[in-house]
């Protein structure tokens, strides 16, 4: 038994790079800089939200830019999707949602997250649609009822 643990530590070991590591190599690549992708793009527009919400905003995130208001925020808030999740799905066509109107607004979401393309409509037309606004602040703003 210790004859094989042996043997089989002195193979993981043979196993290793020859060269040593370097101790100031500075921080790991992103997934997207070892494929060469771009960063995560979006665009937002906003409309009939209300005075100073309106308005089209560039959101980038990995690394965070753009001219999105609240581009920190909002990258962290699209980060905290679990993994297999689509962020941006459309409410499911046999919800039970209540009969509320939340205002006019519209948004309109485009671009890539994770490689993959977005094209996502919002509006507060009724219960589900309000939640699903209200879950995308502050990618998208607290519009008023």
């Amino acid at each position: 038994m210790l004859r094989r643990l042996v043997l089989t530590a002195a193979a993981s070991l043979a196993a290793l790079p020859a060269t040593p590591a370097v101790a100031d190599a500075g921080p790991l690549p992103l997934p997207s800089q070892l494929t060469g992708a771009t960063p995560d793009r979006l665009t937002v527009k906003v409309t009939d939200a209300g005075e100073g919400l309106n308005g089209t905003y560039e959101l980038e995130c990995h690394p965070t830019g753009g001219t999105h208001p609240r581009a920190r925020e909002a990258c962290e808030r699209l980060d905290q999707e679990r993994w297999g999740r689509d962020a941006f799905a459309p409410t499911p066509a046999d919800a039970n949602c209540t009969m509320q109107y939340g205002g006019p607004a519209t948004a309109r979401i485009t671009g890539t997250w994770h490689g993959r393309p977005v094209n996502a409509t919002y509006d507060r037309k009724n219960g589900c649609e309000i939640s699903r606004w209200n879950n995308m602040v502050p990618v998208l703003p607290e519009a008023g009822a």
